[in-house]
């Protein structure tokens, strides 16, 4: 098992629930993450940016 440390762009969704579904299925693409965070928020292109620490 390794760790990789990757940085995602999410785009930002209605309600915080689908928000949350939409950053753990975009990590999931990557491995089975550890921890992630919404690091910044751009508001004119609608989108998050999340740092995640995953497992392979």
């Amino acid at each position: 098992m390794t760790t990789h440390f990757i940085t995602a762009e999410i785009d930002i969704q209605e309600t915080p629930t689908e928000l949350q579904k939409a950053i753990e299925a975009e990590l999931k693409k990557q491995g089975e993450p550890l921890r992630w965070a919404i690091t910044s928020v751009d508001d004119s292109k609608e989108k998050a940016t999340v740092e995640a620490v995953v497992t392979k």
